[in-house]
């Protein structure tokens, strides 16, 4: 099987050295941006070669970078919540924003200048929305509530 990319995948099967027996596939993988619609991002064949598949995964890419910079700022917990209840909550929310980061670190990882292009689009357009104080509305006290989580250190 191959495409106009010069991907081709060969498969082979057989027993390994301890008796298992084993699938392997080679397929040829970019390791330089490319442009195109023809992509694999996050599953096998997702989206082939469908321009319509390849445009719905770029919007799934760019809601997921939105929804990581939601997590990032948002504010949920309540103050004089349980702190036990508010602490497993944080967990829970802080494995989701790990989880969804590196869902839309793999999908980069398929280097298509367009699924890069979506992934930071969407990180940009949620920091706008949540991260910047231009859709915030303003207390008047001058402080702010932090966000649940604490913010992601590189």
């Amino acid at each position: 099987m191959g495409d106009d990319h010069g991907t081709t995948t060969t498969w082979s099967s057989g027993w390994n050295a301890t008796g298992l027996h084993v699938h392997r596939s080679a397929a040829f993988m970019h390791m330089s941006f490319y442009w195109g619609h023809r992509a694999e991002i996050l599953f096998p064949r997702w989206p082939g070669s469908s321009s319509g598949m390849y445009a719905l995964a770029l919007i799934f890419v760019f809601c997921l970078a939105v929804l990581v910079e939601w997590f990032n700022y948002c504010s949920i917990i309540k103050p004089g919540t349980n702190k036990v209840a508010a602490g497993f909550f944080k967990t829970g929310m802080h494995a989701v924003r790990s989880g969804l980061s590196y869902m839309v670190m793999l999908a980069v990882m398929s280097f298509n200048g367009g699924v890069f292009l979506a992934a930071v689009g969407g990180h940009a357009v949620g920091f706008c929305l949540f991260g910047s104080r231009i859709f915030k509305k303003s207390t008047g006290s001058g402080s702010d509530k932090e966000p649940d989580l604490p913010p992601v250190k590189c």
